[in-house]
């Protein structure tokens, strides 16, 4: 096996503080943000539109993306879709900040793979506390650090890679995070509210609704066929169950 340092994972062990891409158009707004990250220990780097971003991140690495959604130009959750189809950048963390409440936007920023959704007004303390909470999966310790084989997929958790046929398969936090405890629970079904308290704890805009984004991603990820899945099969009405294909 070839190899790959997940890019979210080299960026965590740094010496650095870590860096931080604080995307938003309103500059008061940009300049709170900064000034409440910094003050608790993190790098920041602002934008007042998504223009350059891409090729700035490229350059620096940042372990985290905050984008506001109504951006001039790229919009954050176009902006989000950029970032998900760059390689280097494809698992970074992305929290979007917005104005926008309604669930249809919340399902749209998750399926474009977006790990948290901040609606404004928003309290410092809380967008920091959240920001935590999703850099946390990124350190999170797995029991067993081993390499989890089913068929031709290959689930690595001490270096949070998954591999399809011998072939990287990119992944956000929480999708590996979402895969390995349903790998690590293989032939139990786990409801939805079961999976939601084991991966995303404390996050509140995930909904029972959410899972069935993430489970469709995953498909979509690591299964031949996404419309007949031979690893994540559907409890209809209950949940989902990791199945080892025999």
């Amino acid at each position: 096996m070839d190899s790959y340092e997940h890019p979210i994972a080299a960026g965590v062990a740094g010496a650095r503080p870590l860096l931080i891409f604080v995307v938003e158009d309103d500059a008061d707004i940009a300049r709170l943000i900064a000034h409440n990250l910094r003050a608790t220990g993190f790098e920041v780097q602002s934008f007042l539109s998504g223009a350059s971003v891409i090729s700035e991140a490229l350059s620096e690495m940042p372990v985290l993306f905050l984008l506001d959604v109504m951006l001039p130009g790229t919009d954050g959750f176009e902006l989000c879709r950029h970032i998900r189809q760059t390689p280097a950048l494809s698992a970074t963390p992305i929290i979007f900040l917005t104005a926008k409440t309604g669930e249809a936007d919340r399902v749209k920023g998750l399926e474009l793979g977006g790990d948290d959704y901040i609606t404004k007004p928003f309290s410092p303390r809380e967008l920091v506390a959240r920001i935590r909470c999703v850099l946390r999966g990124l350190n999170q310790e797995s029991a067993t650090a081993e390499v989890l084989r089913f068929g031709d997929l290959e689930i690595d958790v001490g270096s949070m890679t998954v591999q399809v046929q011998g072939r990287n398969v990119l992944t956000t936090v929480r999708e590996f995070r979402l895969l390995e405890y349903l790998a690590n629970h293989r032939g139990r079904v786990l409801t939805r509210d079961q999976l939601l308290d084991a991966v995303w704890k404390e996050t509140p805009f995930v909904t029972p609704r959410s899972i069935d984004v993430y489970i469709r991603r995953l498909r979509e990820k690591i299964e031949h066929d996404p419309r007949h899945p031979q690893y994540l099969k559907t409890l209809r009405g209950i949940g989902y169950r990791f199945e080892v294909p025999k």
